[in-house]
């Protein structure tokens, strides 16, 4: 019945969430996780901006995958035969949880670099731009690139085929930044040769054409250098 008051829709909404925790693995591990890094982060003292930094990315998490096991209840309950509208909207409330835990991954790494990486955590500065922000920021670019492409020409799987070859744009963004950032020849050819690696496998396993790594590659490399040019 629908609750009648406030105090029974907060009692509604409690019950909800225990129910979660109880029944979904998942979100028992996020809860786990979460409790984690709140005793991790005052134990480190954490500043109030990366406090509120590190608590909205858990609260994110931990409400995506609230709103997932809303979606999975509602689609068994509707259609408890297998149906593929019935698995898109399955995968599609997982896929709300991955780009949450993403982002909380991001979030998390800024808040506890300079406490982790001390030669790292020294040259951040929370009114500049982070350490690492153009590595990730590529790779995050390349990723939605790839992502927004696959749908585009609506050709294999995520992880496996169609135009482009995700691993290979991630590979050479990777390597361009890698030498964009003045790292040395060395690890530029190591990082290169680990990339072509990575492109030759995906031919080996005959998971991409040619056609597809090398589209890959170019757009990995490409998208890396217009974003250190113009952003």
């Amino acid at each position: 019945m629908k609750p009648t008051s406030w105090l029974e829709s907060v009692n509604c909404a409690i019950e909800g969430i225990l129910w979660a925790a109880r029944t979904q693995r998942h979100m028992r591990w996020h809860f786990l996780a979460a409790l984690a890094m709140l005793l991790l982060a005052h134990f480190m003292r954490l500043s109030a901006l990366e406090f509120i930094l590190l608590a909205f990315a858990v609260t994110l998490v931990i409400f995506a995958e609230l709103i997932n096991t809303a979606v999975e209840v509602v689609v068994d309950m509707v259609s408890p035969e297998y149906h593929p509208l019935a698995k898109r909207a399955k995968d599609v409330a997982a896929g709300a949880v991955l780009v949450a835990s993403i982002g909380a991954i991001v979030m998390g790494f800024f808040a506890f670099s300079r406490y982790i990486l001390p030669v790292l955590g020294g040259q951040l500065d929370q009114l500049g731009s982070p350490p690492g922000e153009f590595p990730a920021v590529s790779v995050l670019v390349v990723l939605f690139l790839v992502v927004l492409l696959k749908a585009r020409f609506g050709m294999g799987s995520p992880l496996h085929g169609g135009m482009p070859s995700g691993h290979s744009a991630v590979a050479f963004s990777i390597v361009t930044a890698v030498i964009l950032s003045g790292a040395g020849i060395v690890l530029s050819l190591l990082t290169l040769i680990l990339a072509a690696m990575v492109s030759h496998s995906r031919l080996l396993l005959g998971i991409h054409s040619l056609k597809e790594v090398i589209a890959g590659a170019a757009l990995g490399v490409l998208a890396t250098v217009l974003i250190y040019l113009f952003i």
